[in-house]
């Protein structure tokens, strides 16, 4: 339970998940991460391509196994759940696909894409059924008659709503949304966020928000949470990060947030990085970052560092913050 007095809906303690290579070794796309979201509440996790941010939404739903650590949805170990228990949680925990093309079987009308939970967990049958879908679409934004169409025939936003309505169509609790408007045109971005944002009210959703766009995470997100290299680096509130970031990676990826006003622009100071992303399957010692950190010690190169509350709610691993 946090600060707040909400109950966690979905925890992930130490969760790790490592894929083995065929020339041998692993690719350590997770390796250690704990975090949890209060039920109703929206946590984002940001950070550079390739740093495990998909991935952990996954093993979250349990579309990848974990190797180590755990997942919690609602207090129960996915992992430990019985066959029944694990058929309710594939309903209560769904996902919204970043790309809104590919996402969605070309060969199904709308209302079978829908409609296809539905019809797996036996929900609604019938003319209930059918009174389901054009009630979802409705809550999407479209019309009942897209219900008869193909993917093909309607714009990206359209598309994200109609895959946004396909995980609502089975009424679940926790939602991953998987950067599902960076495929999107940046009018239509806004229009899909106060959609999402909209829901969250209405059903009582949990959201994990995955995503590169700092802006956008600040405006939907109540805490969030930074990853690099498979680790989480920082974890805060919204408003304590922005306002007060303390780990240099966290500081580098605001200070590449544009600013519209040209003279703040011109007078704030760009934290631009040095070097590129070590790989995961061999990832450095000590701090994931130091290599590229213009702060780095001899100390951070050497010895992982510990993850600290530094402020209440605030938490960190940087060796810097203890000095």
């Amino acid at each position: 339970m946090d600060a707040r007095g909400v109950s966690p809906a979905v925890e992930a303690r130490d969760l790790k998940v490592h894929f083995s290579l065929l020339g041998g070794g692993l690719l350590k796309a997770v390796d250690g991460v704990s975090f949890e979201i209060g039920a109703g509440r929206t946590l984002g996790l940001v950070g550079e391509s390739g740093c495990g941010k998909s991935t952990t939404g996954r093993a979250l739903l349990g579309m990848y196994e974990p190797t180590g650590g755990e997942v919690r949805f609602e207090g129960k170990d996915i992992a430990k759940m019985s066959g029944l228990e694990k058929t309710r949680f594939t309903r209560y925990g769904q996902m919204i696909f970043q790309d809104p093309y590919s996402s969605l079987n070309p060969r199904m009308t709308v209302a079978d894409i829908v409609g296809e939970g539905i019809d797996i967990h036996r929900i609604y049958r019938g003319r209930e059924r059918m009174d389901r879908i054009h009630e979802l679409l409705s809550m999407v934004g479209l019309e009942r008659s897209h219900g008869d169409r193909f993917p093909h025939e309607f714009s990206g936003g359209q598309r994200q709503r109609i895959g946004i309505a396909r995980a609502l169509a089975v009424e679940p609790s926790f939602v991953v949304c998987d950067e599902p408007i960076s495929a999107l045109d940046v009018s239509i971005q806004s229009q899909i966020v106060n959609l999402l944002m909209d829901l969250q009210g209405r059903l009582s959703l949990t959201y994990l928000f995955i995503s590169h766009d700092l802006s956008m995470v600040k405006y939907i997100c109540e805490r969030v949470a930074v990853m690099y290299l498979g680790v989480i680096v920082e974890l805060a509130a919204s408003d304590q990060l922005y306002r007060n970031p303390r780990h240099p990676y966290t500081r580098a990826l605001l200070s590449a947030i544009p600013v519209a006003d040209p003279v703040k622009e011109r007078a704030r100071t760009r934290v631009v990085l040095e070097g590129d992303v070590p790989s995961p399957i061999d990832p450095p010692p000590g701090c994931r970052f130091a290599g590229r950190c213009p702060v780095a010690s001899a100390r951070c190169a050497q010895t992982t560092p510990e993850w600290r509350e530094i402020d209440s709610g605030h938490f960190t691993a940087c060796w810097r913050e203890g000095e």
